[in-house]
């Protein structure tokens, strides 16, 4: 349609709809590659970085490959919608299959590769209607048209993206329906421009976007199906709960008595032994604190450490601050977690809000005797930042006179540069630390870090509540590290410069790459 007899009516319209929606399913697409390759691999910066510099590098391909097409232009670019929302609408789910079938190296192959498609075929888009609609408009005002249209598209999907289509379709299927929503836009100029298309092209072109249209039908029919058995590959135990909510995917499994979390694959606790784990983190700091009344929780939704709270009777509030309110729920209302929890969270001296652990220290004035940080480890930067010297600034603001601070601070055997990058950071922000480790079997060695205002005694410690794993001369045994894994000079972390994360990352990509041998 380079020179065809001119049509008035409509088709403007047409046309301008489809650069619209061209530049919202293309943003849509890399959003949704960025997401999906965080969850899977973490890092999110990374993910982020790459799928934005190569998805721009190859829209640069793709505008200059689009000096080779002639002829029927419009034919060609309905054929580039029907390819650019197959290759799409699929990504999501090639990511799932190839995650679950492949390793690291395989994975990011495939995503670059899938980036890469998606950029050059987004790249022929904006030349080929810039040339289709001046038929229609002068050259300056049709680049700017063209232009305009396909970046207010790109603003919708960015709006779109954290509000609706995360919370509300997930990852998997809203790549399959705006795989569909691409397709129909080709589906749209080819039913309109019907009379003016060459009839065996419009054949060939209409048989496959019927046949792209039945398959993803059929991806969405079997959607959960399929997510059930990628998810069920991943995990040893079966699933019993899977959730993808704004912020994170949540699994549980179950394998005989032992029920176990997963957030975004990582383990958060193991009903087996997470006994441990909320023991060591909740009753050596109130041994040491000499007022326990008001007590802040940062993360730990589920209601386990909660639950190792209430044993202290002295206590008269906790709030409980975790980011997803879907972990909230969960602690109230899975039947498998609120029996572990033994229903905690249900105790009318909890206050729970869903919100950021950063956000709530910077905004109230309330001062707590003790506040316990059980948030998860500095895998991405906003998660690092919850490890920053500011944050633990804000941390001591919140406390009283004679409070006690304490966090999980990863594993000192796994990730030593961390563990030690954490404490420096405590320092930094003018507490005394004192750091101590508990074994728990499903994690291996687990570290956390005390913190107050005032010099503690780490030998005068008194558990005088019920415990399955601690007693008074088990604790003071935790303050043992031993020689070749105590690190001095690891600098602090700060908002500026987020060293926790670069040493999270390289401490375990080591091991990682240890375990691959």
């Amino acid at each position: 349609m380079e020179n065809p007899q001119r049509i008035e009516g409509t088709e403007k319209i047409v046309l301008i709809v489809s650069i619209f929606i061209a530049g919202l399913c293309s943003i849509i697409y890399e959003l949704l590659i960025s997401t999906t390759s965080s969850y899977f691999l973490g890092d999110s910066i990374k993910q982020f970085s790459i799928t934005i510099g190569v998805y721009m590098a190859a829209m640069g391909v793709g505008s200059f490959l689009s000096r080779l097409f002639k002829g029927d232009l419009l034919l060609q670019f309905i054929g580039v919608e029907i390819v650019l929302g197959l290759i799409g609408g699929s990504s999501v789910p090639i990511l799932y299959f190839i995650f679950a079938n492949s390793d690291y190296w395989g994975f990011m192959s495939v995503m670059i590769l899938l980036i890469v498609l998606i950029g050059i075929l987004t790249g022929l888009e904006i030349p080929l209607l810039a040339r289709i609609m001046k038929e229609y408009y002068p050259l300056k005002i049709n680049l700017s048209n063209v232009l305009s249209l396909d970046y207010m598209g790109a603003l919708l999907a960015t709006l779109l993206f954290p509000f609706f289509l995360l919370p509300w379709l997930g990852t998997f299927k809203s790549s399959l329906i705006f795989g569909i929503i691409n397709l129909l836009i080709g589906f749209l100029n080819l039913w309109y421009f019907s009379p003016w298309l060459n009839v065996s092209k419009k054949r060939i072109l209409s048989l496959a976007s019927f046949t792209v249209l039945a398959y993803f039908g059929l991806m969405l029919f079997f959607a959960q199906s399929l997510l059930s058995y990628w998810n069920d590959s991943l995990y040893k135990d079966d699933i019993i709960y899977y959730e993808e909510s704004p912020y994170q995917h949540i699994v549980l499994t179950k394998g005989g008595e032992d029920v176990r979390l997963y957030l975004n694959r990582v383990i958060q606790f193991s009903s087996m032994d997470e006994y441990r784990y909320h023991e060591s983190l909740v009753h050596i700091p109130m041994s040491f604190a000499p007022y326990k009344g008001s007590v802040l929780l940062l993360g730990g939704g589920e209601g386990l450490a909660v639950r190792e709270i209430l044993k202290h009777k002295d206590v008269k509030e906790i709030y409980v601050i975790d980011l997803d309110p879907s972990i909230l729920d969960l602690a109230v209302n899975n039947p498998h977690v609120k029996k572990i929890n033994q229903g905690a969270m249900l105790d009318p001296k909890v206050i729970a809000i869903p919100q950021d652990a950063f956000v709530f220290l910077r905004e109230k004035t309330m001062l707590f005797d003790v506040i316990i940080s059980d948030l998860p480890d500095p895998t991405n930067e906003s998660l690092a930042r919850l490890y920053s010297r500011e944050f633990f600034k804000l941390a001591k603001k919140r406390l009283s006179p004679n409070g006690i601070f304490v966090t999980q601070a990863t594993s000192p055997n796994l990730a030593t540069n961390a563990f030690w990058c954490i404490n420096s950071s405590i320092k930094a922000a003018d507490l005394n630390t004192y750091p101590y480790q508990a074994y728990v079997p499903s994690f291996g060695g687990w570290g956390f870090i005390i913190a107050s205002n005032n010099e503690l005694d780490i030998n005068d410690i008194s558990i005088d509540v019920p415990t399955e794993f601690l007693d008074n001369k088990t604790s003071k045994s935790l303050f043992e590290f031993e020689k070749d894994i105590i690190l001095d000079s690891i600098p602090a972390s700060t908002l500026d410069k987020p060293h926790v994360l670069e040493l999270y990352l390289k401490d375990w990509n080591k091991w990682s790459k240890e375990s691959m041998k």
